[in-house]
């Protein structure tokens, strides 16, 4: 019995992780990407959907691997902090939720970042203080930009410049950057992450994007670059995932 046990144990823990009937992957419309072994398990998309269900909008994307098992490691400070992301670019103008309009590209995100804490309304960890839990998996609105600043064709979550006061959704932050913290919780199920948004805009748009993010060495314009992009489920940031 103890032999047949560990011979278990040992089937199990070499399985791949498989997807369940609801998942992202097994959904018609759903935006899929080919597995490529050449990079971090968690990071490799096999596809990206979003659906409705009312005003109840999910967005959810399934990998390779377990989903959300890469965090970045803590560097003991803000500058040069990391950030890991599961990203969800749309095609909806940013005023939809709350920031200037005709800004960038809107996206729904769902980072880990263990150096700064950036849902000061949220206690995500639930251990009564509000300011420890960055490490933790959250979600944010983010308006991205390109910015050469931080590489050739590479995108920025924008900047609010100095003495600037462009809309921002009521659960902004306060960071000088166009993010949004409204606090709705990523779910993790094995390889699938989900985030259900409450969005009563008609028709949009999407794909599916891991990613690097970094704080700037320096704290100073672009603030929050984008330093890797792992997996497009398009392949080419086309947007082509349709949610009526």
């Amino acid at each position: 019995m103890k032999n047949a046990l560990s011979i278990l144990a040992l089937i199990t823990l070499g399985a791949p992780v498989l997807a369940d009937s609801s998942h992202a992957v097994h959904q018609d419309g759903a935006v899929r990407s080919k597995a490529n072994p050449g990079i971090a398990a968690d990071t490799d998309i096999l596809a990206a959907h979003v659906h409705r269900d009312g005003n109840i909008v999910t967005f959810h994307m399934t990998t390779n691997g377990v989903a959300g098992d890469t965090r970045p490691d803590p560097v003991g400070q803000l500058a040069g902090a990391g950030v890991q992301a599961y990203v969800w670019p749309v095609s909806l103008d940013p005023s939809v939720v709350g920031f200037e309009g005709e800004t960038g590209i809107l996206a729904l995100v769902a980072t880990a970042h263990p150096d700064f804490d950036d849902t000061p309304l949220f206690d995500e960890n639930r251990d009564g203080d509000l300011a420890n839990d960055g490490a933790d998996w959250h979600s944010h609105w983010v308006v991205l930009a390109p910015s050469e600043a931080c590489g050739p064709g590479a995108l920025a979550v924008r900047d609010i410049p100095e003495g600037t006061t462009p809309a921002m959704p009521v659960t902004w932050p306060g960071l000088p950057l166009f993010i949004d913290s409204p606090g709705y919780s990523p779910v993790f199920d094995g390889p699938e992450i989900t985030l259900k948004v409450p969005l009563g805009a008609a028709g949009l748009s999407y794909d599916g994007v891991t990613a690097a993010l970094r704080v700037s060495a320096n704290l100073h314009a672009p603030l929050l670059c984008v330093t890797d992009v792992f997996d497009v489920a398009s392949g080419d940031l086309s947007l082509p995932g349709l949610l009526q």
